[in-house]
């Protein structure tokens, strides 16, 4: 039997293999990250978890003007528009964005004492932190480019490494210190600068190129636009939470972070998947092969739905696994947060196309308009209704996001692809409307456990009888999508 599996996985596509083991690495990361959170919670106070959790908060802003994220949408995008020059470009934008750290770092240590008293951070954790935004931007520049080159291997084995090393340095850390904070964030660190250090060297020894006038130029201009959208994109994910706790209380806001925390486990599954296919997409748009878009995309959505209908029918076993009882509440909150991450994917396959014809003003406007509203909603419904009322803000700002980037990827695809329709409006709107259906249904069973229990054997049930007319249902949506594309 293992002989047979073993040689079905080697008849396998490499693209086939290489997709899995990225999405292997993303959930190792995350993963593992996960699992080891209760063991820190007993080795630090309540005051220092806090603390800990405050460098985080500073590290995901920090990170956005310090790096200008280079790593993200401009590299992946960059690696396939300038193929034939890929270690090359790899190698300029190492070095665009150690030499962007070193600049900030030095701003830092000038008015250290301004920017300490500003963030409430030593000295140390901010040098740390600068190692940390350096070093995060090396690997994803690696790692991305593994991806782009389906050499899954390496990436695997690095990321297994750096994954249990991270905790394990981080426990004999805490253990041993005083400062049990600070020493948190030296072990990781410390296992960032050695473990990726290396990376930096292979990408710029095989570019062998530190600066270039044009990569430089061509990443800040498209990147720079971009700040204003990468800053509401925390303004979406963290805004709630600070609200809730000033507006109804830390309690409730505690009760809030759990629920959205375990709902964001879900984003392991959609960033893993739109990392596998981002380069993909980019190469379609790139050959004008837009017709091969939307069956990899619809079916990618119906995993994504799946996987979070799956965190909201059994929402309250899962609290209950995650934290002791007065905590329960948290599971109120869990189905519109899950939806939210829904349309999080779904909004990243129309922005593909702004991302590859730079038109990244669009990409801002909806990001910015998002977040507006976040705020805006919160600050009227959570005083009005309480803390569960935020899950809802967040899942209608998402919605209206997703709408917003379709609506600005037809304009887009109008003005270079053509008529073309990368997307049947009906199947967008058959997939959301079915799992949002089924999403509210379970929700509503949460105070009947024998009829939730029957609901998730229904689907399940359902899925695995139907299965060849769920399959043969989606092919003929696709074929009428190609007729009316021709």
């Amino acid at each position: 039997m293992l002989q047979k599996w073993i040689g079905k996985y080697k008849a396998l596509p490499v693209q086939v293999k290489a997709s899995f083991w990225f999405l292997f690495c993303s959930f190792l990361q995350k993963g593992i990250s996960t699992i080891t959170t209760p063991i820190f919670t007993r080795l630090l106070s309540t005051s220092e978890y806090g603390n800990y959790n405050v460098f985080n908060s500073w590290l995901n802003i920090i990170t956005i003007f310090v790096s200008m994220n280079l790593s993200a949408g401009v590299y992946t995008q960059g690696l396939v528009k300038f193929d034939k020059e890929r270690n090359l470009f790899s190698s300029a934008l190492q070095g665009l964005t150690f030499s962007l750290t070193v600049l900030w770092t030095a701003i830092y240590l000038l008015f250290r004492d301004f920017w300490n008293n500003a963030f409430s951070l030593t000295t140390v954790q901010m040098l740390a932190m600068f190692i940390m935004i350096w070093m995060s931007a090396v690997f994803d520049f690696w790692a991305s480019e593994q991806r782009v080159r389906l050499s899954y291997i390496k990436l695997v084995v690095i990321t297994l490494l750096i994954s249990l090393a991270k905790p394990i340095m981080g426990i004999v850390f805490v253990l041993y210190a005083d400062d049990k904070v600070t020493a948190r964030i030296l072990g990781l660190a410390l296992v960032e600068l050695i473990g990726y250090s290396g990376l930096f060297i292979s990408q710029m020894v095989r570019g062998k190129k530190f600066f270039s006038t044009r990569f430089w130029k061509y990443a800040i201009m498209f990147n720079l636009p971009l700040i204003p959208h990468y800053l509401s994109q925390i303004v979406l994910s963290s805004a709630d939470r600070i609200m809730i706790s000033r507006m109804v209380g830390e309690s409730e806001a505690g009760i809030y972070s759990l629920a959205y925390s375990v709902s964001m486990i879900m984003t392991l599954f959609s960033n893993a998947l739109g990392q596998t296919i981002s380069p993909w997409m980019y190469q379609k748009i790139k050959n004008k092969q837009i017709a091969d878009i939307s069956s990899i995309a619809y079916t990618s959505m119906i995993l994504i739905a799946g996987v979070n209908i799956l965190l909201i029918l059994f929402a309250p076993e899962v609290i209950r696994i995650f934290a002791p009882s007065q905590y329960y509440d948290a599971i109120w909150v869990i189905p519109p947060v899950a939806m939210s991450v829904y349309f999080m994917y779904v909004y990243d396959m129309f922005a593909k196309f702004a991302f590859y014809y730079e038109k990244t003003g669009y990409i801002t406007l909806a990001s910015v308009a998002g977040a507006t509203l976040n705020i805006l909603l919160n600050w009227i419904f959570i005083g009005k209704y309480g803390y569960t009322a935020a899950g809802y803000t967040t899942l209608i700002c998402y919605m209206i996001y997703a709408i917003a980037h379709y609506v600005m990827m037809r304009i887009v695809c109008r003005k270079y692809i053509g008529k073309v329709m990368v997307y049947d409006l009906r199947i967008l709107l058959g997939l959301t409307g079915g799992f949002l259906s089924v999403g509210f249904i379970g929700l509503a069973l949460y105070h009947s456990p024998v009829l939730r229990y029957c609901f998730a054997g229904i689907i399940f049930v359902a899925v695995i009888l139907k299965r060849k007319a769920i399959i043969k249902f989606v092919n003929e949506m696709l074929k009428s999508k190609k007729s009316i594309n021709t």
